[in-house]
């Protein structure tokens, strides 16, 4: 199911011009952009550079890339202007839409052929296998 998704991602990138980080970065805006109200607030160049494990150069291009084909937006905060917030792009994200749209009616054609019962045992199970992986990668062998 990864590979899947990740070859549609791919294929996303690979047709605008993007890099896979550029598609890691967006993910993490547009996921900030779809909950305001979290706590953490509106992605920063901070936040995007330690949840992609990334250095700050390496961010700062994957920024630029972005912005310059139009794909997100930096507003300064008007509280404090050294504060800049990443933003998805309204025309991108209708671009991102049209292209995922298939993806997400698909997805909801898989899940309608299960039980409330039988969702639940399978988001049990993915929840079990996203925290063996998270602990082994925060505690190696």
């Amino acid at each position: 199911m990864n590979s899947e998704f990740n070859r549609i991602v791919q294929e996303f990138a690979q047709a605008h011009g993007l890099h896979l980080t550029d598609m890691q970065a967006l993910i993490a805006i547009l996921d900030a952009d779809a909950d305001p109200e979290e706590e953490s607030g509106p992605m920063t160049p901070g936040r995007l550079r330690k949840q992609l494990n990334l250095t700050s150069g390496a961010v700062t291009a994957c920024l630029d890339r972005l912005e310059r084909a139009g794909h997100i937006r930096r507003v300064r905060d008007a509280g404090d202007r050294r504060v800049v917030h990443l933003h998805y792009a309204a025309a991108a994200r209708g671009l991102a839409m049209d292209y995922f749209r298939p993806l997400a009616r698909s997805t909801d054609a898989a899940r309608s052929r299960f039980s409330t019962e039988e969702l639940t045992v399978v988001v049990r199970f993915l929840a079990e296998m996203n925290a063996e992986l998270a602990r082994l990668r925060r505690d190696p062998p």
